[in-house]
């Protein structure tokens, strides 16, 4: 599978875990479809009425605001990047992004392997080129550890939310469900 079949099969499965149009009372997020909440879609152009959200509109979307911050990492991590992916489609670039960052910093041996890089939620140089020095130091049982302590961070996020929120409990057992069934 090249790294196109590779985006287009990771897009179309979070459409799939996504479903169609839901507009539940205590989503903040308001009207959605495919995942993609109507605050995006107007932010990408849609001003139509979200029951009849495009599902090509969808897929651009997610190309466009969340693909491109974990598609350099597929190319040595694909696993990892499909974790981050979904994690980016729920809880936005920046936590996903941010929470490998830190898991980073403390899989480092005290700088020893790679130098810190600032936890700042950017996928930029830096944090590709630590992902990279991880990825040769540790090979592909390091990134399996670091996959699922991404999803550790995930599932405390997530549990924070609710915490923070008890409205926000409806949710609670879809979004744990769907960290440990990836």
């Amino acid at each position: 599978m090249n790294k196109l079949q590779k985006k287009s099969s990771a897009i179309q499965a979070v459409i799939d875990r996504e479903g169609g149009y839901v507009n539940h009372p205590d989503d903040g997020g308001g009207p959605t479809c495919w995942g993609v909440t109507q605050a995006v879609a107007r932010r990408h152009g849609y001003q139509g009425d979200m029951k009849y959200y495009p599902i090509d509109k969808a897929v651009a979307v997610y190309e466009q605001d969340y693909w491109r911050h974990v598609d350099a990492i597929a190319n040595d991590g694909l696993a990892t990047a499909l974790q981050l992916f979904d994690f980016a489609v729920n809880s936005g670039p920046a936590q996903a992004i941010g929470c490998l960052q830190r898991l980073l910093n403390s899989l480092n041996n005290r700088g020893k392997d790679y130098p810190d890089i600032k936890a700042d939620g950017v996928s930029g140089p830096q944090t590709l080129a630590a992902f990279k020095s991880f990825h040769r130091r540790r090979g592909e049982e390091g990134l399996a550890v670091l996959t699922q302590a991404i999803n550790g961070l995930r599932i405390a996020f997530c549990v924070g939310i609710t915490e923070r929120n008890e409205s926000q409990e409806a949710f609670t057992y879809g979004w744990l469900a769907r960290v440990v069934h990836l």
